[in-house]
C-alpha cells in the first residue's frame, strides 16, 4: 500500500493507492524471442504500459500496479505468448499491433501459411492485416487491400491466387495494372508493347517466381493459365472461374475501375490492391480506388482490409519513412 501527501488550503490528507503485484512464470519461454536482445522488446512493452512497473528477474516477470491495469496487461501478455507459440517470433511491430488491437480471433484461425513456394519456401501471411486478407477472401468474392508500400498487398494477393489455382478453385489467374506512367514515359522504352510493359509488370513476375517453378510458370504464361496485361486489355471481357488481381488500383480512373469491377464472372475472385498516397493520375482526374472505397464499402460480399506502417515487412527504415510522409 503506497500513499502520497497532497496539500490543500494548508491541510494535509493521505491518498492511498492500492497496488497489486502479479508474478508471471516465464519458464519454457525463449526470453530472447520475448524480450529481445538487451531487453529491447521489454523496453517497448514498458512504453505501452506506463502505469505499471515491470521487473524481469530470471524466469519471472513481476507486474506491479492497480488491478484493472494488471488484468489488461495479462490479457495482452497472453497474446504475446500465443503469437510466439504459433509463429516462433515476436517483432516490435507485432507487439504494437497486439497491444493496440484485438488479434485473438486472428490468432485462433492459424491460417498464416498460404502455400509452399519454390525450393520449399513457405509463403506466409506475416502480419495481422495480411492474415485478415487470407481470412476475408475465403468468405468474400471481392476484396480491396489498401495500404502503403511494403505492406505485402501484392505479394499476399498473388500468393492467394496461386493457392486457388493449385487447389483448382479457379482455372486461371489474371494479373493487371493500369498503365499509368509514374514519372517515366513508357513510350520511349525500346521494344514492342510486351517488352515495354514487362518491366512495369516485374513485381508481379517476381512474386510468381517465388511461388512457381520457372518451367511451370513459363508454361502457364504461354498457355494463358496465367495472364499479365494492362488494365485496358480487360475491356469487353467476362472473367469466369478466375482469380483476378488489379494491382496499383489507385491509378485506375473512375471509369476504368467501374469497367474492371463489372468484368466479374461466375466462380471468380477479384482482389484490388492499391495505395491512396501514390496516385500518379493527372491532377484533374480522380482515382477510381478512392471512389470505389466510398461507394462499395457497405456492400455485402465485398471486403476492405486497410494496411498501415505496422504491416511493413521491408527494411525497418521503410516504416519510419511512411510515418514521416503521413
Amino acid at each position: 500500500c503506497y500513499f502520497a501527501k497532497t496539500k490543500n488550503k494548508k491541510k494535509y490528507s493521505k491518498t492511498y493507492l492500492l497496488m497489486n503485484e502479479k508474478i508471471i512464470d516465464l519458464e519454457n519461454i525463449d526470453l530472447v524471442v520475448l524480450f529481445g536482445s538487451n531487453n529491447r522488446k521489454l523496453y517497448k512493452i514498458r512504453e505501452f504500459f506506463p502505469k505499471l512497473k515491470l521487473v524481469a528477474r530470471g524466469n519471472k516477470l513481476k507486474v506491479i500496479g492497480n488491478e484493472d491495469n494488471i488484468l489488461f496487461f495479462e490479457k495482452k501478455f497472453q497474446s504475446f505468448m500465443d503469437h510466439i507459440n504459433q509463429y516462433n517470433r515476436l517483432t516490435l511491430s507485432q507487439i504494437e499491433r497486439l497491444v493496440m488491437e484485438d488479434e485473438t480471433k486472428v490468432l485462433e484461425t492459424k491460417n498464416d501459411l498460404i502455400l509452399h513456394g519454390t525450393e520449399g519456401k513457405l509463403i506466409k501471411a506475416r502480419t495481422v492485416n495480411q492474415r485478415k486478407m487470407v481470412a476475408d477472401i475465403s468468405e468474400n468474392d471481392m476484396m480491396f487491400a489498401i495500404g502503403p508500400a511494403g505492406t505485402g498487398k501484392t505479394y499476399t494477393a498473388v500468393a492467394l491466387a496461386v493457392k486457388s489455382l493449385k487447389s483448382k478453385h479457379v482455372k486461371r489467374i489474371i494479373l493487371t495494372r493500369p498503365a499509368v506512367e509514374s514519372g517515366e514515359n513508357l513510350g520511349f522504352l525500346p521494344g514492342d508493347l510486351k517488352e515495354k510493359l514487362d518491366p512495369y509488370m516485374q513485381p508481379l513476375y517476381d512474386a510468381l517466381m517465388d511461388m512457381l517453378p520457372s518451367e511451370k510458370l513459363k508454361d502457364y504464361l504461354e498457355n494463358g493459365t496465367i495472364q499479365i496485361a494492362p488494365l485496358a486489355f480487360m475491356r469487353g471481357r467476362t472473367l469466369d472461374k478466375a482469380f483476378v488481381i488489379l494491382d496499383e488500383a489507385q491509378n485506375a480512373t473512375e471509369s476504368q475501375m467501374k469497367m474492371f469491377l463489372t468484368r466479374m464472372g461466375m466462380s471468380s475472385k477479384f482482389m484490388i490492391t492499391g495505395d491512396e498516397t501514390q496516385i500518379d493520375l493527372p491532377k484533374k482526374q480522380k482515382s477510381g480506388l478512392v471512389q470505389a472505397k466510398k461507394k462499395l464499402e457497405k456492400i455485402e460480399g465485398i471486403s476492405f482490409v486497410f494496411l498501415d506502417e505496422k504491416d511493413v515487412i521491408r527494411h525497418k527504415l521503410v516504416k519510419k519513412i511512411i510515418k514521416s510522409y503521413k
